[in-house]
């Protein structure tokens, strides 16, 4: 239904809690590589606990690959630098989500990228840097799956 893209994520339990999100919303994970763990790491393990194998998981080795393999979708960029508040905008099913790397964010290239209306954030009261990563993927997905109806597994309920 939803494709959430991990750009270069650094935080073992941050992805295991997204993997277990992706496994219980139907939305499929993309890592995009280097990644700062690996796939066998126990705090990634213990987060995600026995989720992994109901999550649908892509490891991608560049971004560019990972943009050509989601070419049909559309992208949008999550980010405090973002444009558009995320609740203000219309998702569809097939749409793709890339959020940074929690130490730093979305590189300005992958920002540059996308167009101004697809750079969304997630509002915070001002002064703060960032959600958890984790936190802000629940958000914003919550968000598209509830605009389609909350269908499992790509199947939308009317």
């Amino acid at each position: 239904m939803f494709h959430v893209i991990l750009y270069q994520p650094e935080i073992p339990p941050n992805t295991g809690n997204i993997i277990r999100l992706c496994a219980n919303t139907g939305a499929r994970l993309h890592l995009v590589k280097p990644l700062g763990f690996t796939l066998e790491d126990k705090q990634l393990l213990r987060a995600g606990l026995d989720y992994h194998e109901f999550a649908t998981i892509t490891v991608h080795e560049s971004w560019a690959d990972c943009v050509e393999q989601l070419k049909t979708c559309r992208l949008f960029a999550v980010s405090t630098k973002g444009t558009q508040q995320y609740d203000l905008v219309t998702y569809g099913a097939g749409d793709a989500f890339v959020f940074g790397p929690e130490s730093r964010g979305l590189p300005a290239e992958i920002l540059a990228s996308v167009a101004a209306q697809h750079c969304i954030r997630v509002p915070m009261v001002p002064g703060n840097r960032s959600l958890n990563l984790s936190n802000a993927v629940a958000v914003v997905l919550y968000e598209a799956w509830r605009q389609v109806g909350f269908g499992a597994m790509g199947e939308v309920k009317s």
